[in-house]
C-alpha cells in the first residue's frame, strides 16, 4: 500500500494561494538605475497560417533583471570590491555574467512566510516617506509571532499604494519608506533567509537623496548572504489578517544573472 506524504495531503484538502508579486506590463515603475521592462508581439496571429487555418502568436520580451516582482541575487552588490564571501567582485564579472553567486544558484523557496506590517502598527494605511523601520518597529511587530532560522520576512510600508503614480512610488524627491541599517542586522541574526517588502529599493531612501546609497543592501547580500525582494503587492494579504503562511517562491535559473523576476505566493488553508 502507498503512503501519501503528508504536504501531498494537505494539498489536497485545498490550498488558497494569494499572490504577492504585481503584473509586468510595459510602462510599469522603475528603479532608474535598472533598464524597463518591455514587451510587444513579435509574431501575430496572421503572420503565418498552417495549412490548417492555425496560426500562432509570440512575444518579445526586454527587461532588466532588478524590474517588477524580483528577488537580488548575492551577486547584485560588492563592497570594496568584494562579493558576500570575500569573493573578488571584479575577477567573478569577467566576461560579462558572474562565475560566484549568479542568479541560477538562487534558491527555489517553500518555507515560513511572516507577513511584518509594519504601516498597521503605527494607525496608518501608508508609512510616511523616508521612514526608517526600527528595532523597535520590528520587535513590536513580533511580539506575538516570533521568527525562526530559515523564515522569509515581508515587509508591508503601505507604500504600494502608490503604484498607480510612479512618480510618487520611486519617492525621488519625498523618499520611501524602508528597513534601517540596525533593523537589518536584527533580521540578519535572526537567521532569516530572505526578506522583502512592497517598495523599489526595500530599505529606507531619505528625500531627495534616490538610490545613492543603500546600505542595507550590503548588510544583507554582502555581509550576511539574506535575499532581498523588491516591487512586492502586500495589499490582498494585510487585509486577510494572515501573518503567517507557507512562502512559495521559484526564480528563474539565469546563469550569471544578478537577479531574477519571480512570483511569490503565500499559501494557506483558509
Amino acid at each position: 500500500m502507498t503512503t501519501r506524504d503528508p504536504l501531498v495531503e494537505l494539498v489536497r484538502a485545498g490550498v488558497r494561494l494569494i499572490e504577492l508579486g504585481r503584473p509586468y506590463f510595459t510602462g510599469m515603475p522603475c528603479s532608474p538605475n535598472h533598464p524597463g521592462f518591455r514587451m510587444t508581439l513579435a509574431r501575430r496571429h496572421g503572420d503565418t497560417v498552417r495549412p490548417d487555418g492555425g496560426s500562432a502568436a509570440s512575444e518579445i520580451i526586454v527587461t532588466g533583471g532588478h524590474v517588477g516582482t524580483h528577488i537580488d541575487a548575492l551577486s547584485h552588490v560588492s563592497q570594496d570590491g568584494t562579493l558576500h564571501g570575500g569573493i573578488d567582485a571584479a575577477e567573478a564579472q569577467r566576461g560579462g555574467s558572474f562565475t560566484a553567486h549568479g542568479a541560477e544558484n538562487l534558491p527555489g523557496l517553500l518555507c515560513r512566510g511572516v507577513l511584518l506590517d509594519i504601516a498597521a502598527a503605527h494607525d496608518v494605511n501608508i508609512l510616511p516617506g523616508g521612514y526608517e523601520i526600527t528595532v523597535a518597529d520590528l520587535e513590536h511587530a513580533t511580539r506575538d509571532l516570533p521568527l525562526d532560522p530559515g523564515d522569509v520576512v515581508l515587509i508591508r510600508t503601505g507604500w504600494a499604494r502608490h503604484y498607480a503614480d510612479p512618480a510618487t512610488y520611486l519617492g525621488a524627491d519625498s523618499g520611501v519608506p524602508g528597513v534601517g541599517v540596525e533593523a537589518a542586522r536584527w533580521l540578519a541574526a535572526h537567521g532569516v533567509v530572505a526578506t522583502g517588502a512592497d517598495t523599489t529599493a526595500y530599505e529606507r531612501l531619505a528625500p531627495g537623496a534616490g538610490h545613492s546609497v543603500l546600505p542595507v543592501h550590503r548588510v544583507l547580500l554582502v555581509e550576511s548572504g539574506i535575499y532581498i525582494m523588491e516591487h512586492l503587492d502586500l495589499e490582498q494579504l494585510a487585509e486577510t489578517g494572515i501573518h503567517e503562511f507557507a512562502f512559495v517562491l521559484a526564480p528563474l535559473r539565469i546563469v550569471g544573472g544578478t537577479g531574477s523576476p519571480v512570483r511569490p505566493l503565500a499559501a494557506v488553508t483558509r
